[in-house]
């Protein structure tokens, strides 16, 4: 491209001009989460996707897609959305258990989302050690010890009771609903055991969690009064 300034003659010219007829349009921020479950966690954060998307559908977009995958599948699952998408992403979430999948699968998958991070598109490894019920129970409690996942239900019955919100089981789709007022707890005790965690690779990072990055990231555009 020529550098050189448009000669006079040319500033007369009607395409030289610059258009003052024309509003520039500015595109929202477009955010893409792509979980491991179906229903489960898709449905918590279409819960925050409606509010946002409501609210602020000129400064961001988000959008959740359920793959019903794992670690490495669904981050190539996660690459191809991007792909072959008429919009670009800004940030792109994976929302994954550690569950009893290979160390190696679960960290290459961070691992990945850091090297193909770039200034168009941000990748986030936004993984759970055990599992998605761990960000719930932190919630009502901070909890740093390393426990089975299914141990979780049972904590999670307890604290939904204690509050009057019945059992816990998978695929209740009114969890968002029912954790958003405890959502700054929530914050503060995965920060601290992200602490915790600092210096170790998710896979021997139990418990701990991602959640809440992609949460503060979120979090300004869930208050309608804004």
């Amino acid at each position: 491209m020529s550098l050189k300034p448009s000669k006079k003659s040319d500033q007369t010219k009607n395409w030289m001009q610059p258009r003052r007829d024309r509003r520039k349009m500015i595109q929202p921020e477009y955010h893409l989460i792509v979980t491991e479950g179906t229903e489960t966690e898709p449905t918590y954060f279409m819960a925050m996707g409606d509010i946002i998307n409501k609210n602020y559908p000129d400064r961001i977009n988000v959008k959740v897609e359920g793959k019903g995958n794992n670690t490495l599948n669904l981050y190539s699952k996660a690459k191809n959305d991007v792909k072959n998408s008429a919009n670009v992403y800004r940030h792109v979430w994976i929302v994954y258990d550690t569950d009893d999948f290979p160390a190696a699968h679960i960290d290459e998958t961070a691992r990945l989302c850091e090297e193909d991070s770039d200034s168009d598109t941000t990748y986030h490894a936004i993984w759970s050690n055990q599992c998605v019920e761990l960000w719930f129970l932190l919630h009502f409690s901070y909890m740093q010890s390393d426990i089975h996942r299914k141990e979780y239900w049972s904590k999670l019955t307890d604290a939904l009771k204690s509050i009057g919100e019945g059992d816990y089981h998978k695929n209740r789709t009114d969890m968002y609903r029912i954790l958003s007022p405890y959502m700054d707890t929530a914050i503060a005790n995965a920060q601290k055991l992200e602490e915790n965690n600092v210096g170790k690779a998710p896979s021997k990072s139990a418990p701990g969690t991602m959640i809440h990055n992609l949460i503060i990231k979120l979090k300004p555009y869930l208050n309608p009064e804004l």
